[in-house]
């Protein structure tokens, strides 16, 4: 599981999470599922930055990151409060929600707005805290401007880093994280590397129309996926 969805994270720069935390409720609780996916997340997060910084549009990217920060705690507190079998659908309802975001037309050539940005960010923050996927509501706001992949994927990579920090100081502050789950994570990390390093060097060998149509079947197939993994 870790090294597939860590492929799909080198390729695209997000899904990682989306993946994994669906497939890993079926196995643990959802709280413990979104415990290892965000310090998964920040472990591989380093990897690569410089790149990253350099190819991201770092004005929406470091203001998305900054609101999605402060409002990642709020998403903790929620799942903490959340039955199980609830936090399960919901996870799946938010990867297929984003998947329909994805499939809206593209917006002009005009960057969007503070206000529109500070939303995304703080939505994102809560996706952080509650589900460890703060791609639903970034991925749409990238992907539906016309610009090229690598600063789409880039400017995610970004964003989804500083929400991994974020994510990972509130679940230890909170008491959602322990020293098990962060041992799980570290012997799991290896796999999540081998599986970034190879998506990554797909990354740039498709065209940039067949790149967006996989990033929304990603988006699509985790939701379809954690809907029937739920009813089963």
């Amino acid at each position: 599981m870790t090294f597939g969805a860590a492929y799909i994270r080198g390729l695209t720069g997000f899904g990682m999470a989306i993946i994994l935390v669906p497939l890993f409720g079926m196995i643990v609780t959802p709280g413990q599922a979104v415990v290892i996916a965000i310090l998964l997340q920040v472990l591989i997060g380093p990897v690569g930055i410089k790149v990253i910084f350099a190819d991201a549009h770092r004005q929406s990217a470091l203001m998305i990151a900054a609101f999605a920060m402060l409002a990642t705690p709020i998403g903790i507190l929620l799942l903490k409060v959340t039955a199980p079998d609830v936090a399960r659908l919901m996870i799946a309802a938010i990867a297929i929600g984003a998947f329909a975001l994805v499939l809206l037309p593209q917006r002009g050539e005009l960057r969007p707005g503070p206000k529109e940005t500070a939303a995304t960010g703080i939505a994102s923050g809560i996706l952080t805290g509650f589900a460890a996927m703060p791609g639903p509501p970034v991925v749409p706001f990238y992907l539906r401007q016309p610009i090229p992949p690598k600063e789409a994927r880039a400017s995610m990579m970004l964003v989804f880093f500083a929400t991994a920090i974020a994510g990972t100081i509130s679940a230890f502050a909170l008491g959602l994280a322990n020293g098990r789950l962060l041992w799980l994570s570290l012997l799991l990390f290896p796999s999540v590397l081998a599986g970034n390093w190879l998506g990554a060097k797909s990354f740039g060998k498709v065209p940039p129309s067949l790149w967006r149509s996989f990033v929304a079947g990603i988006l699509g197939l985790a939701g379809i996926s954690a809907l029937i993994r739920l009813f089963n």
